[in-house]
């Protein structure tokens, strides 16, 4: 029995149909090793930040509040013929507290009070830091505190420190894949871990006023940076 045309082209047809709709063979998911890797860059801080301050005590609020304005005052005019601008000073501190003398079981006695006053100091010069304590303690302060030094610009050393996190992690990767008998592919994918930088501080306790300006060192600030990289094993 001859088939017809019609009926040949039609199972021609279906016969594409079910081809096409038949499921694509899929590629084998490649084998990878996943590491983490960091870089290190060492930076010379930019900025520098440091409190000085004045303590006082008298009888009286208005007595020890009165003496301490004027020191404030006088430290505050002695920074700005250093250079300090107004948008560095910053008062980050004022309290008043009363004295008391315990005496058995009788209430406190209040003998007298002490009027605290904190200027913060942000200045894009740390040379100049030494100069500026050694001027404030001269004026009056009695309290200096929170000396530290930074990088200003989060992007410096950036560049520098994703590559040596890179090639960091690639180290891992190849001693990894040769522990395995296997060879390094290509990197499927990078995840930045971010930076971090510890703060650079230097301790200081009350100053002593001298002809010579404050020693300070701001030394250099390390900044770590990590990666996270999949690579293909072939």
């Amino acid at each position: 029995m001859r088939t017809s045309p019609p009926a040949v082209l039609g199972t021609m047809l279906l016969a594409a149909s079910a081809a096409a709709q038949a499921p694509a063979a899929r590629e084998p998911a490649p084998e990878t090793v996943s590491v983490s890797g960091t870089g290190r860059v060492e930076l010379t801080p930019d900025r520098a930040v440091f409190t000085v301050g004045v303590q006082t005590v008298g009888t009286t609020v208005a007595g020890a509040l009165q003496e301490n304005n004027a020191r404030t005052s006088a430290i505050v005019a002695a920074l700005k013929r250093l250079g300090a601008e107004d948008r560095q000073i910053r008062t980050s501190h004022v309290s008043v507290y009363p004295q008391q003398e315990v005496q058995g079981s009788r209430p406190p006695r209040v003998t007298g009070y002490q009027v605290s006053n904190a200027i913060t100091v942000t200045r894009d010069d740390p040379a100049a830091v030494g100069a500026l304590l050694q001027a404030a303690v001269d004026a009056g302060a009695n309290t200096v505190s929170g000396v530290s030094f930074a990088v200003s610009d989060p992007a410096r050393g950036r560049d520098a420190g994703l590559q040596a996190a890179f090639a960091d992690a690639r180290t891992k990767a190849e001693v990894l894949a040769r522990a395995a008998g296997r060879g390094l592919g290509r990197a499927i994918s990078i995840t930045e871990g971010g930076a971090f930088r510890p703060p650079v501080p230097m301790m200081a306790g009350m100053a002593q006023a001298r002809a010579a300006e404050v020693p300070v060192e701001s030394g250099t600030e390390e900044l770590t940076f990590t990666v996270s990289v999949v690579f293909e094993l072939r």
